[in-house]
Protein backbone atom coordinates (compact mmCIF):
# COMPACT_ATOMS: atom_id res chain seq x y z
CA UNK A 1 0.00 0.00 0.00
CA UNK A 2 2.61 2.54 0.44
CA UNK A 3 3.24 3.04 -3.40
CA UNK A 4 -0.82 3.52 -3.58
CA UNK A 5 -2.21 7.28 -3.86
CA UNK A 6 -5.46 7.33 -4.46
CA UNK A 7 -7.96 4.85 -3.71
CA UNK A 8 -11.50 4.85 -5.87
CA UNK A 9 -14.90 2.92 -3.89
CA UNK A 10 -17.91 1.86 -5.79
CA UNK A 11 -20.76 3.71 -3.19
CA UNK A 12 -24.14 1.16 -3.44
CA UNK A 13 -23.26 -1.87 -1.45
CA UNK A 14 -19.90 -0.77 -0.77
CA UNK A 15 -20.42 2.67 1.15
CA UNK A 16 -23.67 3.07 1.15
CA UNK A 17 -26.17 0.85 2.53
CA UNK A 18 -28.28 0.00 -1.13
CA UNK A 19 -30.58 -2.64 0.40
CA UNK A 20 -31.75 -0.36 3.60
CA UNK A 21 -32.02 2.26 1.72
CA UNK A 22 -33.82 1.10 -0.60
CA UNK A 23 -36.03 -1.20 1.66
CA UNK A 24 -37.56 2.25 2.99
CA UNK A 25 -37.62 4.07 -0.15
CA UNK A 26 -39.97 1.28 -1.40
CA UNK A 27 -42.41 1.49 1.87
CA UNK A 28 -42.84 4.42 1.26
CA UNK A 29 -43.95 4.17 -2.42
CA UNK A 30 -46.18 1.35 -1.90
CA UNK A 31 -47.89 3.74 0.07
CA UNK A 32 -48.46 6.55 -2.34
CA UNK A 33 -49.28 4.10 -5.21
CA UNK A 34 -51.34 1.90 -3.14
CA UNK A 35 -49.55 -1.09 -3.33
CA UNK A 36 -51.02 -4.13 -1.35
CA UNK A 37 -48.08 -6.63 -0.52
CA UNK A 38 -45.19 -6.41 2.56
CA UNK A 39 -42.16 -4.88 2.12
CA UNK A 40 -40.28 -8.04 3.43
CA UNK A 41 -42.30 -10.34 0.74
CA UNK A 42 -41.73 -7.94 -2.14
CA UNK A 43 -37.91 -7.81 -0.91
CA UNK A 44 -37.38 -10.83 -1.03
CA UNK A 45 -38.22 -11.46 -4.26
CA UNK A 46 -36.81 -7.97 -6.04
CA UNK A 47 -33.41 -8.09 -4.74
CA UNK A 48 -32.44 -10.71 -6.64
CA UNK A 49 -34.27 -9.78 -10.01
CA UNK A 50 -32.96 -6.20 -9.32
CA UNK A 51 -29.33 -8.18 -9.05
CA UNK A 52 -29.84 -9.81 -12.54
CA UNK A 53 -30.96 -6.43 -13.92
CA UNK A 54 -27.91 -4.42 -12.27
CA UNK A 55 -26.34 -7.36 -14.10
CA UNK A 56 -27.76 -6.54 -17.84
CA UNK A 57 -27.71 -3.55 -17.15
CA UNK A 58 -23.70 -3.19 -16.68
CA UNK A 59 -23.97 -5.30 -19.71
CA UNK A 60 -25.46 -2.96 -22.08
CA UNK A 61 -28.19 -5.67 -22.60
CA UNK A 62 -30.88 -3.21 -21.14
CA UNK A 63 -31.03 0.60 -20.97
CA UNK A 64 -31.74 2.66 -18.15
CA UNK A 65 -35.94 2.55 -18.96
CA UNK A 66 -35.12 -1.24 -19.41
CA UNK A 67 -33.65 -1.73 -15.68
CA UNK A 68 -36.19 0.59 -13.84
CA UNK A 69 -39.52 -0.92 -15.93
CA UNK A 70 -37.74 -4.62 -16.28
CA UNK A 71 -37.12 -5.11 -12.64
CA UNK A 72 -40.80 -3.98 -10.87
CA UNK A 73 -42.87 -5.78 -13.71
CA UNK A 74 -40.93 -8.80 -13.01
CA UNK A 75 -40.93 -8.80 -9.01
CA UNK A 76 -44.41 -7.70 -8.75
CA UNK A 77 -45.59 -10.35 -11.81
CA UNK A 78 -44.20 -13.06 -8.68
CA UNK A 79 -46.92 -12.15 -7.30
CA UNK A 80 -49.70 -12.20 -10.15
CA UNK A 81 -49.66 -8.47 -9.58
CA UNK A 82 -50.02 -6.75 -12.86
CA UNK A 83 -49.38 -2.81 -13.39
CA UNK A 84 -49.58 -1.11 -16.68
CA UNK A 85 -46.76 0.95 -17.74
CA UNK A 86 -47.72 4.29 -16.80
CA UNK A 87 -48.37 3.14 -13.30
CA UNK A 88 -45.30 1.21 -13.53
CA UNK A 89 -43.15 4.11 -14.62
CA UNK A 90 -44.50 6.46 -11.67
CA UNK A 91 -43.98 3.56 -9.04
CA UNK A 92 -40.17 3.90 -10.35
CA UNK A 93 -39.73 7.61 -10.33
CA UNK A 94 -41.51 7.70 -6.98
CA UNK A 95 -38.93 5.04 -5.93
CA UNK A 96 -35.91 7.33 -7.68
CA UNK A 97 -37.02 10.14 -5.54
CA UNK A 98 -37.37 8.41 -2.79
CA UNK A 99 -34.46 6.37 -2.81
CA UNK A 100 -31.89 9.30 -1.69
CA UNK A 101 -33.66 10.07 1.36
CA UNK A 102 -32.61 7.37 3.65
CA UNK A 103 -28.85 7.27 3.60
CA UNK A 104 -27.85 4.53 5.96
CA UNK A 105 -24.11 3.56 5.49
CA UNK A 106 -22.75 -0.27 5.62
CA UNK A 107 -21.22 -0.58 9.10
CA UNK A 108 -17.73 0.39 9.41
CA UNK A 109 -18.27 2.82 5.95
CA UNK A 110 -17.62 6.23 8.04
CA UNK A 111 -14.55 4.36 10.14
CA UNK A 112 -12.82 3.37 6.38
CA UNK A 113 -13.69 6.47 5.58
CA UNK A 114 -11.82 8.63 8.07
CA UNK A 115 -8.92 5.83 8.38
CA UNK A 116 -8.22 6.39 4.60
CA UNK A 117 -8.58 10.24 4.06
CA UNK A 118 -5.57 11.47 5.79
CA UNK A 119 -3.41 9.01 3.76
CA UNK A 120 -4.52 8.77 0.17
CA UNK A 121 -6.95 10.78 -2.72
CA UNK A 122 -10.01 8.83 -2.39
CA UNK A 123 -12.77 9.10 -5.69
CA UNK A 124 -15.74 7.43 -6.28
CA UNK A 125 -16.65 6.20 -9.36
CA UNK A 126 -20.24 4.29 -9.80
CA UNK A 127 -22.98 2.61 -12.35
CA UNK A 128 -25.68 4.06 -10.48
CA UNK A 129 -27.60 7.09 -11.98
CA UNK A 130 -25.78 10.90 -11.73
CA UNK A 131 -29.37 12.57 -10.35
CA UNK A 132 -29.57 9.92 -7.44
CA UNK A 133 -25.74 9.56 -6.52
CA UNK A 134 -24.80 13.01 -6.32
CA UNK A 135 -27.75 13.41 -3.45
CA UNK A 136 -26.51 10.31 -1.82
CA UNK A 137 -23.55 11.44 -1.39
CA UNK A 138 -24.25 14.77 -0.03
CA UNK A 139 -27.37 13.67 2.43
CA UNK A 140 -25.26 11.03 3.78
CA UNK A 141 -22.20 13.36 4.99
CA UNK A 142 -19.22 11.56 2.91
CA UNK A 143 -19.07 13.86 -0.18
CA UNK A 144 -16.54 15.57 1.06
CA UNK A 145 -14.65 12.75 2.11
CA UNK A 146 -13.94 12.34 -2.21
CA UNK A 147 -12.32 14.31 -4.71
CA UNK A 148 -13.72 13.21 -7.90
CA UNK A 149 -16.64 10.79 -8.55
CA UNK A 150 -17.33 9.37 -12.14
CA UNK A 151 -20.29 8.26 -13.16
CA UNK A 152 -20.38 5.64 -15.86
CA UNK A 153 -23.48 8.06 -17.28
CA UNK A 154 -21.20 10.67 -18.40
CA UNK A 155 -19.07 8.47 -19.65
CA UNK A 156 -21.83 6.70 -22.24
CA UNK A 157 -20.54 2.80 -21.30
CA UNK A 158 -20.58 1.22 -17.57
CA UNK A 159 -18.06 -0.47 -15.57
CA UNK A 160 -16.51 -2.89 -15.96
CA UNK A 161 -16.04 -0.90 -19.26
CA UNK A 162 -12.37 0.40 -19.19
CA UNK A 163 -13.23 3.73 -20.65
CA UNK A 164 -14.88 4.36 -17.48
CA UNK A 165 -11.84 3.99 -15.30
CA UNK A 166 -9.93 5.74 -17.46
CA UNK A 167 -11.95 8.57 -17.11
CA UNK A 168 -12.11 8.33 -13.07
CA UNK A 169 -7.87 8.40 -13.68
CA UNK A 170 -8.24 11.44 -15.67
CA UNK A 171 -10.61 13.16 -13.81
CA UNK A 172 -8.33 12.32 -10.87
CA UNK A 173 -5.17 12.76 -12.29
CA UNK A 174 -4.25 9.43 -10.51
CA UNK A 175 -2.26 6.59 -12.04
CA UNK A 176 -3.37 3.20 -12.58
CA UNK A 177 -0.52 1.67 -10.67
CA UNK A 178 -0.77 3.48 -8.01
CA UNK A 179 -4.66 3.70 -7.11
CA UNK A 180 -7.28 0.53 -5.85
CA UNK A 181 -10.34 0.29 -6.38
CA UNK A 182 -12.92 -1.09 -4.01
CA UNK A 183 -16.31 -2.60 -4.45
CA UNK A 184 -19.06 -4.93 -4.27
CA UNK A 185 -18.90 -6.62 -6.82
CA UNK A 186 -16.00 -8.47 -9.13
CA UNK A 187 -17.11 -8.17 -12.37
CA UNK A 188 -18.07 -4.50 -12.22
CA UNK A 189 -15.46 -3.02 -10.22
Amino acid sequence: MSEITDVFFDLDHTLWDFDKNSGLAFNRVFKKHGVPITLTEFMQIYEPINFEYWKAYREERIDKLGLRRGRLVDAFAKFQMNYDLAEIDAMAQSYIEELPVDNHLLDGALEVLEYLKPNYTLHIITNGFIEVQDKKLKASGIAPYFETVTASEEVGVKKPNVLVFEKALRKAGALAQKSLMIGDTFEAD
